[in-house]
């Protein structure tokens, strides 16, 4: 009888990869939690209605904030992100959808959009996210740090007609994933609560001439 070791090792491997979980193969292991964070639905009364239409563009951000990876910065000079833990999207197409729907619950603007080669704006709204992460400097409850910066052009002629950076910081109940979620939610909910608020009254104003 002609014994083939390597053919009784190959299979003995087998056993053992598949005993282990597939040892480590492609796709094994848990699939991290996606959270997602809520539009804005509250807002101050007296926002003007606006006339025209608005675009939203899709944010920009450093390349640690271009992922679904959730931020954290464990000192001022360094970021990492949460294991096992995502955005449900890419952070900045999050935080464009966010937008969008906030402004739509306002019900105070005629057409709000993403780009589209079909729809001719009056208005277009740039944002850039400065900060998205979890600020954690001591041991404590990490505290969740938002801060956008706003340009509203004015279409045909590309003209900025104003310009802010909105920002909030709010801290976690308690250093959990789940708290971290809440403290964005609250976070990024008061600075798109500040920003759609912003924007409406700016295109007000310019819709009737005042600078």
């Amino acid at each position: 009888m002609i014994r083939r070791p390597h053919a009784a090792l190959a299979a003995l491997l087998l056993l053992v990869l598949l005993a282990t979980g597939c040892g480590g193969l492609p796709g094994s292991g848990p699939a991290p939690s996606l959270y997602v964070l809520t539009p804005k639905n509250t807002f101050p009364h007296d926002l003007p209605q606006v006339e025209g239409q608005l675009v939203i563009s899709l944010p920009t951000a450093g390349r640690a904030l271009q992922s679904d990876r959730i931020a954290l910065r464990p000192i001022p000079e360094e970021i990492k992100y949460f294991k096992g833990a995502r955005w449900i999207s890419n952070l900045p197409y999050m935080v464009q959808t966010l937008m969008l729907e906030s402004f739509e619950n306002t019900g105070k603007i005629t057409s709000v959009g993403r780009e589209a080669i079909t729809l001719r704006p009056d208005y277009q709204l740039l944002t850039e996210i400065r900060e998205f992460q979890a600020d954690r400097f001591s041991s404590g409850p990490p505290t969740a740090n938002v801060r956008l910066n706003l340009k509203l052009i004015h279409q045909p002629e590309q003209r900025i007609i104003a310009a802010k950076t909105f920002e909030s910081r709010t801290k976690a109940e308690h250093n959990t994933m789940k708290s971290v979620i809440q403290a964005f939610d609250r976070a990024l909910g008061d600075t798109l609560k500040d920003s759609v608020s912003w924007t409406l009254r700016r295109m007000g104003r310019n819709g009737s001439g005042e600078e």
